[in-house]
């Protein structure tokens, strides 16, 4: 089991144990800063928590911005995952990152003085709890379960709300202005870091990028499909780019095998070079997963697979973006975090290939003749 994991379960077996020996020990009254704006100064001293995937990390870039905006003169930490750190390393609004999974860290975290804590996580508690733990005058967070009773004020959370949208309401307490506004769908930039690879395809304004991963193994389209779309988009003109982890080598290797031209540069990139890349591409086709909130971050065009997911909550926003999602009865199924085991995963099985090329052609043929 690996530190996710065991994050996970330890959290399903004392999470809410703990929370109410902590309660018992010590009432949280709702009412302790009545005022909906619980700022009535400047705050020096931030902590952000987010555990999780890259995803929830992309997603919560343009609230860190609208923080950083709040409040220019604060210190603004984050702790958050090994795995989705490389995403907070490339915003400019944090000042220091101490990783959730990392016992010497969490304890360097704890031994800060914070005046606010904004926890991000959506469901576990052990969060809430290291929350509490830092003593925090205000502890802001979703009221999704009895880890609710730990903040100063708690905040509603909706399947219904795009996840971007959710956490901007998170710094809403934090600010005297209204910042209902919209959520900026581009924020992130890069420059190119590779200078090994064959990149001179990037610019023709033809290439598709392919991302097959997904870390849910009930998001994956299947390196066969993918393979028979770059082949059909091969032979109408357009360059191939694979990209993903070198989990995702297999089904890059069965890509390259319909269409051996495709250029294959799986765990080949840091995530730092990720973005540059995805700026470069005329779009990518990807499941529901990491690098598509990167590529839309980025201003990428996507067409993205969905099924399990919440496609409200999750997809990316704008006309730019197309999204593939048969609607069946069974799905979404996917809820803070879970997705139940699914054999057949007919809401993916039943997208065709040629349904996704006809995506890819509406998307960019009209950028092409331009």
């Amino acid at each position: 089991m690996n530190r996710t994991g065991l994050l996970k379960a330890v959290d399903g077996l004392t999470g809410s144990a703990l929370i109410s020996i902590i309660s018992r020990l010590k009432r949280i009254r709702s009412d302790e800063f009545p005022s909906p704006v619980i700022s009535d100064g400047p705050l020096r001293k931030i902590l952000v928590i987010r555990p999780g995937g890259i995803g929830d990390a992309v997603l919560l870039l343009p609230a860190l911005k609208h923080l950083r905006a709040l409040h220019r003169g604060a210190q603004i930490d984050v702790l958050c995952e090994k795995r989705n750190h490389g995403i907070f390393q490339l915003s400019g609004d944090i000042n220091r990152i101490y990783l959730y999974d990392s016992g010497l860290q969490l304890i360097k975290c704890l031994r800060n003085t914070y005046d606010a804590v904004i926890d991000t996580e959506q469901w576990h508690r052990l969060s809430a709890i290291i929350a509490y733990l830092t003593g925090a005058r205000l502890r802001i967070g979703f009221n999704t379960n009895e880890r609710g009773e730990l903040f100063t004020h708690k905040i509603p959370y909706s399947h219904d709300d795009y996840e971007g949208r959710s956490f901007i309401n998170l710094i809403a307490p934090l600010s005297r202005i209204d910042i209902s506004d919209g959520v900026p769908d581009v924020f992130l930039s890069g420059e190119a870091f590779i200078d090994a690879e064959p990149i001179w395809i990037f610019k023709t304004g033809r290439t598709v990028a392919i991302a097959a991963g997904a870390s849910v193994k009930e998001r994956r389209w299947g390196g066969e499909n993918f393979g028979l779309m770059a082949r059909q988009l091969s032979d109408i003109g357009f360059n191939i780019l694979i990209i993903g982890s070198k989990a995702d080598k297999p089904d890059a290797m069965i890509i390259k095998g319909y269409c051996p031209e495709a250029v294959d540069l799986t765990g080949a990139t840091s995530l730092k070079d990720t973005v540059p890349l995805l700026k470069a591409v005329s779009a990518l086709v990807c499941a529901d997963s990491g690098i598509m909130h990167i590529a839309s971050a980025a201003g990428t065009p996507t067409v993205c697979l969905f099924g399990s997911g919440i496609g409200k909550k999750w997809a990316p926003l704008g006309k730019r973006h197309r999204i593939i999602n048969k609607r069946l009865p069974c799905s979404p199924c996917t809820k803070f975090g879970y997705t139940p085991p699914c054999e057949q995963v007919r809401c993916l099985t039943q997208i065709t290939v040629d349904e996704v090329v006809r995506e890819v052609i509406d998307l960019l043929i009209p950028k092409v003749r331009s």
